[in-house]
């Protein structure tokens, strides 16, 4: 187990560094660049000025010299200033990226607390109503789009005088249950899509789980069906569905995104969005690389857990 974690580790800071690499590449690909969007239409007519704000913020050196500079403070925690704000790029990271975790996982512990019971229970009475309703509500969570979903949800707040905040975000330090408030409608948003995925895996591992040997043996050896389904079923039916949550951990914080957008959140990934329109290289660099970072943390949490839930499992 310490040698496999040990290699996913380096795979997952390998993974991370070839992100890195893509973004700072791609960044500096798109037409224009910072001066030019900065600038806007002028920037064509004063040539002069747009050499003049990359010769002040070294865009003017050779792409792999700024490349070595970059990764060299990035390894140190310093990931940069902001080329508008000039504020620190790791501070405001740090601050955005809290928003943005809690997010996923308030979204993630929805999908649990409803999809795993939901599919467990369809699996155990397959074709009875129950079935029936949890595989049709699965279906029409995953055939709306978050933002989507989102706009309904605003809009079916707004017009009925529900007392939730459409937009705009509370720390938790000013008010606490105004924060909570302020996280339902964008928790609901991620939450219900993944909700979904969870009670299809669930339920169609579960079923499968039901026709192995060992739980028709358990099952003629007179064990209570309720012991049968917890401790033998149950347990089983849970690693697909690992496997689905460190993917959809992922999947969140990617549509974090339109979702941060969608309810004015000061999120990770409206950062991301605000320096990739904006050209800011370090604001979009850093913001890609610490979301590549969370995603194959996420994943590699949920490979560990195999050995817990199944320890058959060997690495």
């Amino acid at each position: 187990m310490p040698r496999y974690v040990a290699s996913r580790v380096i795979m997952a800071l390998i993974t991370t560094l070839g992100v890195a690499t893509i973004v700072f590449v791609a960044m500096r690909l798109v037409p224009g660049g910072f001066a030019g969007a900065l600038l806007g239409p002028n920037a064509v007519q004063n040539p002069e000025v747009v050499a003049a704000i990359e010769e002040k913020y070294g865009l003017d050196k050779p792409v792999i010299v700024q490349y070595g500079l970059w990764l060299r403070n990035a390894v140190q925690g310093d990931l940069g200033e902001s080329l508008r704000t000039r504020s620190s790029v790791t501070s405001e990271i740090v601050r955005r990226s809290l928003v943005t975790v809690e997010l996923t996982l308030l979204a993630t512990l929805m999908s649990l607390l409803l999809g795993v019971p939901a599919g467990v229970v369809a699996a155990l009475r397959r074709n009875s109503v129950a079935d029936t309703v949890t595989r049709s509500v699965s279906l029409i969570g995953l055939s709306i789009p978050d933002f989507v979903l989102g706009t309904v949800l605003i809009y079916f707040v707004s017009t009925r005088g529900i007392g939730l905040p459409i937009s705009g975000y509370v720390s938790i330090t000013e008010d606490l249950s105004g924060h909570f408030r302020s996280m339902v409608l964008p928790t609901l948003t991620l939450g219900l899509v993944t909700t979904s995925v969870v009670m299809r895996v669930i339920r169609s591992s579960v079923v499968e789980v039901l026709g192995e040997a060992y739980v028709v043996t358990a099952r003629a050896k007179g064990l209570h069906p309720r012991v049968v389904a917890l401790r033998h079923v149950v347990r089983a039916g849970l690693i697909p569905t690992v496997t689905i949550v460190g993917i959809n951990m992922g999947y969140l914080l990617g549509g974090a995104v339109i979702v941060e957008e969608l309810f004015s959140l000061p999120g990770l990934g409206r950062y991301a969005l605000t320096g990739i329109l904006n050209r800011d290289y370090p604001v979009a660099q850093g913001a890609v690389i610490v979301g590549a970072l969370m995603f194959v943390l996420a994943n590699l949490a949920a490979d560990v857990a195999y050995a817990y839930l199944d320890p058959r499992i060997k690495y």
